[in-house]
């Protein structure tokens, strides 16, 4: 279910690069590039760091942080599916090993 719910928000993020940015937020962060997108994952990691602090919305603000991130996968033309891969591939090695085997 978990997984099925974050594919159809890709495909969603996708669907919406191509929309009006007057009429949706995805596309209007995808049609300021990759930069904007940037900015706005970092302002959202900020908002979710405070949360936790205060123990406040936490729930929504990681919500915000992850739809961000999707939105940053697709701004760099990253398939979110590459890096479920990568998390595949990593879960067989210590994560000490993964950062020391890093080229």
């Amino acid at each position: 279910l978990e997984f099925e719910m974050i594919d159809e928000l890709v495909k969603i993020i996708k669907e919406r690069k191509n929309s009006s940015p007057d009429k949706s937020y995805t596309a209007l962060l995808l049609s300021g590039g990759l930069g904007k997108c940037i900015d706005k994952l970092e302002e959202e990691f900020g908002e979710l760091k405070e949360a936790l602090n205060t123990k406040n919305n936490e729930v929504h603000e990681a919500a915000d942080l992850l739809y961000h991130l999707l939105v940053v996968l697709e701004a760099a033309d990253i398939k979110f599916e590459d890096v479920l891969k990568e998390l595949e591939k990593r879960k067989k090695q210590s994560g000490l090993e993964e950062k020391n085997n890093r080229s």
